[in-house]
C-alpha cells in the first residue's frame, strides 16, 4: 500500500472522530438477530400507560424488525385494524454519561409516522418520568417533510416540549443521515450531517432543569400517530422501513 492511501486513511479516521474523544461503544447490526446482551424488545401497546404516553396507535411486536445487510429495519405495517412496529432499549444493558453519540439512519415517509432515536434516564424506574430527563436525538413525524426535531424533556417543563427545536432540511427524507449529540456536565449539542442545529445549555443547573448528570440508556422505535405524531394516519403509506446502520458513542 503506497504512502498516500495510508495517508488519506488516517486523515479518514481522523475526520471521523470527534476531536478529543476516543470511540468506546458501537452496534453496526452485524448479526443475523438483535444482541439480547444489549438490546430488549418492548411489547404491546404500552398499558397500563396505554399508547405508550402519548396516545399512540401501534402495537410494539417481536416481529417487526429484522437485521439486513448490517442494518436494523423497523417495519411499521397496517395489518387488518390494527398497527404494528418494534421499539427496542438498552435500558440495564448499555448506559452512558456523557460523550459525542451518533446514528446513521434513513427515514420513514408518510402521514402518522414517527421515527425516533432518544434516550432516558436510567433512574427512571425510581423517580418516574419526567424527572428522569429525556434527551431526543432525532424525531420526524411524517405530516412535517423536510423537518428534524431535536427536544429535552425535564421536571422543569413538566414534560412538555419547550427545550426543542425544529430544523428544515430539503430531502432529509433520502438516503441515510448522520443525527448526533455532543453531551458534557455543562450543555448539550445537537447536530445533523455535522451541522450544529440546537444547543440546551441552562443558567442554573438544578434537578429540575438538569437531569442530565447520571447515565442515560437508548431507545429506537418507529410509532404511528399519537399526540405528536398526529391524528391522521395514511394507511395507503403502509409498510414503511425505519433503517439504522449504525450506532456509536465517543468519549
Amino acid at each position: 500500500m503506497n504512502k498516500f492511501l495510508i495517508l488519506l486513511m488516517v486523515c479518514s479516521i481522523s475526520l471521523a472522530q470527534p476531536k478529543g474523544k476516543k470511540l468506546v461503544w458501537e452496534e453496526n447490526f452485524n448479526g443475523k438477530k438483535l444482541n439480547e446482551a444489549i438490546w430488549n424488545v418492548e411489547l404491546g401497546d404500552g398499558c397500563p400507560n396505554c399508547g405508550w404516553g402519548n396516545s399512540e396507535r401501534q402495537l410494539y411486536t417481536n416481529e417487526n424488525h429484522k437485521l439486513e445487510k448490517g442494518r436494523l429495519i423497523i417495519t411499521a405495517k397496517k395489518e387488518e385494524l390494527k398497527y404494528t412496529s418494534t421499539r427496542i432499549t438498552t435500558k440495564g444493558k448499555k448506559e452512558f454519561q456523557y460523550g459525542y453519540f451518533e446514528a446513521k439512519a434513513k427515514l420513514p415517509v408518510g402521514s402518522g409516522i414517527w421515527p425516533a432515536f432518544w434516550m432516558l434516564g436510567s433512574n427512571i424506574d425510581k423517580v418516574g418520568w419526567p424527572k428522569c430527563g429525556e434527551i431526543d436525538i432525532l424525531e420526524y413525524v411524517g405530516r412535517e417533510p423536510d423537518m428534524v426535531f431535536t427536544s429535552l424533556h425535564t421536571q422543569d417543563s413538566h414534560g412538555n416540549t419547550i427545550n426543542t427545536k425544529k430544523t428544515k432540511f430539503e430531502n432529509i427524507e433520502e438516503g441515510f443521515h448522520i443525527y448526533a449529540m455532543d453531551w458534557s456536565k455543562d450543555k448539550i449539542d445537537f447536530f445533523v450531517d455535522s451541522i450544529l442545529v440546537y444547543t440546551f445549555n441552562p443558567e442554573h443547573k438544578t434537578e429540575a432543569t438538569w437531569p442530565y448528570d447520571q447515565p442515560f440508556y437508548f431507545i429506537i422505535n418507529l410509532a404511528i400517530g399519537g399526540n405528536f405524531g398526529g391524528p391522521d394516519v395514511d394507511d395507503s403509506i403502509f409498510p414503511q422501513d425505519f433503517s439504522v446502520d449504525y450506532i456509536r458513542v465517543y468519549q
